[in-house]
């Protein structure tokens, strides 16, 4: 009997985490859905989607993280570099090293660890933001008043991350190799113009776009995570606390699986 309850009580658990995620990813659809109703239809509905709150988020997720993803892309590119050139030496290939880095870059690194970093600090700040405006009743006081909280709060922070990850993905990828071309072209006698030149050549249109798709779906991404978490509030400042951490790793553990499926499908 004990045996048999036990099995029972797992079970029930389980289902209600199970009914618990899909109600979450209901809700992140229905996110999606209803900002994009409100970036076509705001206008028409006299609740237009203002400017200056975009150009607010997107200072806050692109300016500010440029320090940092211009020092990780940097480093990333030189380790790339090193280890690229180590690994090729035993076959006598080092030459193609510039063809390794530049595709690990522009097609994986770059937008991978931009997602991560922007995932990191700008998806919890905005599941932080709307957890304590959740605590203080400032979301039901929204609706109270007739503004829809999906228009004024989650529309602005995804066209901003729209925008921005993708610019913040190419100055990765700038930063990256260069950097990778201060390492490699002396070690192959070259000049870093020649390097350049290199990347220009092997680096195809399609390999941008690849790499840019990629930031704009981990986009989408960081911002519904952050919304749900932040939605999702309950018990406090140590409600909040959990929360943030909670969105910072459904985030990065979204944008490394989304990853995977990606270039599992469009690479075969």
């Amino acid at each position: 009997m004990a045996e048999g309850g036990a099995l029972i009580g797992f079970l029930d658990r389980l289902g209600r985490r199970a009914v618990a995620g899909l109600m979450e990813f209901g809700f992140a659809a229905s996110l999606v859905g209803e900002s994009l109703f409100w970036l076509v239809m705001g206008g028409k509905r006299r609740q237009p989607v203002r400017l200056g709150p975009i150009v607010e988020q997107a200072m806050e997720i692109g300016i500010g993280a440029l320090p940092i993803v211009t020092v990780l892309s940097g480093t990333i590119g030189i380790m790339l570099a090193i280890q690229g050139i180590y690994s090729l030496k035993l076959f006598g290939a080092e030459s193609r090293v510039t063809l390794g880095v530049a595709m690990s870059t522009v097609r994986e690194f770059a937008p991978l660890i931009t997602g991560i970093l922007v995932a990191g600090r700008s998806g919890s700040a905005l599941a932080a933001r709307l957890g304590i405006m959740r605590i203080n009743q400032e979301i039901d006081a929204l609706t109270v008043m007739g503004i829809s909280p999906v228009r004024f709060l989650v529309v602005p922070a995804l066209v901003a991350m729209l925008v921005m990850l993708p610019c913040l993905t190419l100055w990765a990828d700038l930063v990256g190799l260069f950097a990778a071309g201060l390492y490699i072209a002396p070690q192959l006698g070259s000049s870093l113009g020649a390097y350049g030149n290199d990347v220009i050549e092997l680096v195809k249109l399609n390999d941008m776009l690849h790499g840019l798709a990629k930031s704009g779906i981990f986009a989408v991404l960081i911002t519904v995570v952050g919304v749900v978490n932040g939605a999702s509030v309950t018990g406090g400042a140590e409600g909040v606390g959990r929360m943030t951490t909670r969105s910072v790793v459904h985030a990065i553990s979204a944008i490394v699986i989304t990853d995977m499926v990606f270039v599992f499908m469009v690479t075969r």
